[in-house]
């Protein structure tokens, strides 16, 4: 697991260090900084993969920008002296720093890598490459060395599993017109796309590997998934041309099926085209959290979308325990603009943390961690929920409007 991230002059961060637990809520205003943080992570993850470039960039969800737009700009002399950009990494075992630039002026495909330490919490550095060191190896300063050095790795080297987290790292935010397989998704992956392409192949492989391999706690989360669709009595995929449906209604083979609780037997089959959306959207999340190839390391952009508050809070609960009893050991990054997810976190565990992300009076992003104190602790026992204390600016990262 990630214990840390820092990140320097990325868009609005400035200077942001975070402590992160297994189970990680950003909230905030538009514009305060929760997607930048979740982007940061990726460029970081496009360096431990050896090239930062549009194509590796937007295969982790990262938006695609030029230099200009990426490199801070706040007026002040350090920004402008400071030509690169600067993210790292750390957990138990090892850490991971680089720092990248690209002239602004005459702006290249890819970013150059400036400095790369990959080092293990003795101080001792597996790589060490930085620009007063120019031995032949540096020579393309378009690739990374952490990359290279990885395929020498054995499994069991204690720097391998920080730059397989990294690496394999994407940013998920789903839309309903894919969900519902009327359009593709452009970044798609396994096992599920970015924008929620082939959401009925992955229900499908998650259902079959609750039982080919043996998995009893996986076994268990299924009728808890389906509990938070309450109309529906189950949930899976068939072939498109064996439902209820218009050829023109998806260009996917296989759809999204619910066997509707309410209606009668045999017209009760409903596809992903004709379902709620929230009830899409709540099957991507859990595919995410449950099925056994998706990345350990992953970030869900609008976690709340097309849900109403109280499935929201729900669903935040359940995110959390699918994570947190995770035997991959998952990690999740979340941004949500819903109250209602605050009363569903689990705070007390340590592992679930929530922060709140403000613009400070100069601009800069700052994040802040909600921990309890006497204050909050206090409107607590005088009835008052999280939700209520953040749209009421007790704890931040509320608009100033």
């Amino acid at each position: 697991m990630i214990t840390k991230i820092w990140v320097e002059c990325f868009k609005s961060l400035e200077n942001v260090p975070i402590e992160l637990g297994a189970v990680n809520v950003f909230v905030g205003a538009n514009g305060s900084g929760k997607s930048n943080l979740l982007e940061a992570v990726g460029v970081l993850g496009a360096a431990a993969f050896g090239r930062v470039d549009d194509e590796s960039l937007l295969r982790r969800g990262v938006r695609a920008g030029v230099p200009r737009l990426y490199k801070s700009a706040f007026p002040t002399k350090q920004a402008e002296k400071r030509p690169h950009i600067l993210f790292g990494a750390e957990n138990s075992e090892a850490s991971y720093e680089v720092s990248l630039w690209n002239p602004i002026n005459d702006p290249k495909p890819a970013w150059r890598f400036k400095t790369e330490v990959l080092s293990l919490p003795s101080g001792k550095k597996l790589i060490n490459r930085a620009p007063y060191k120019k031995p032949t190896k540096w020579l393309n300063a378009e690739q990374g060395y952490a990359a290279l050095k990885l395929v020498e790795m054995e499994e069991t080297d204690p720097a391998r599993n920080l730059l397989e987290h990294l690496r394999n790292y994407s940013i998920y935010c789903a839309n309903t017109p894919t969900l519902r397989g009327l359009t593709q998704d452009q970044q798609l992956r396994e096992p599920v796309g970015l924008s929620g392409g082939r959401l009925p192949d992955a229900i499908s492989e998650l259902l079959r590997a609750r039982f080919h391999q043996g998995d009893e706690w996986l076994q268990e989360q299924t009728p808890e998934v389906a509990s938070l669709i309450d109309w529906a009595d189950s949930f899976g995929s068939a072939q498109a041309d064996s439902m209820l449906l218009s050829p023109a209604a998806s260009t996917t083979r296989r759809v999204v099926r619910f066997k509707d609780h309410f209606m009668k037997k045999g017209k009760n089959l409903l596809s992903g085209y004709d379902a709620s959306e929230g009830a899409l959207y709540i099957l991507f999340a859990a595919v995410l959290a449950l099925h056994p190839k998706s990345p350990r390391l992953l970030a869900i952009d609008n976690v709340d979308q097309a849900v109403n508050p109280r499935l929201a809070m729900r669903l935040s609960t359940a995110l959390s325990n699918w994570v947190l009893k995770s035997k991959a050991g998952k990690q999740v990054l979340l941004t949500s603009h819903n109250p209602a997810v605050l009363d569903g976190l689990p705070l007390q565990d340590d592992r679930v943390r929530l922060f709140t992300v403000d613009r400070d009076t100069r601009g800069r992003t700052v994040v802040k961690r909600v921990e309890p104190s006497e204050d909050l602790i206090a409107k607590a026992k005088d009835g008052w929920t999280l939700s209520r204390m953040w749209v009421n600016g007790l704890i931040g990262g509320v608009p100033d409007v």
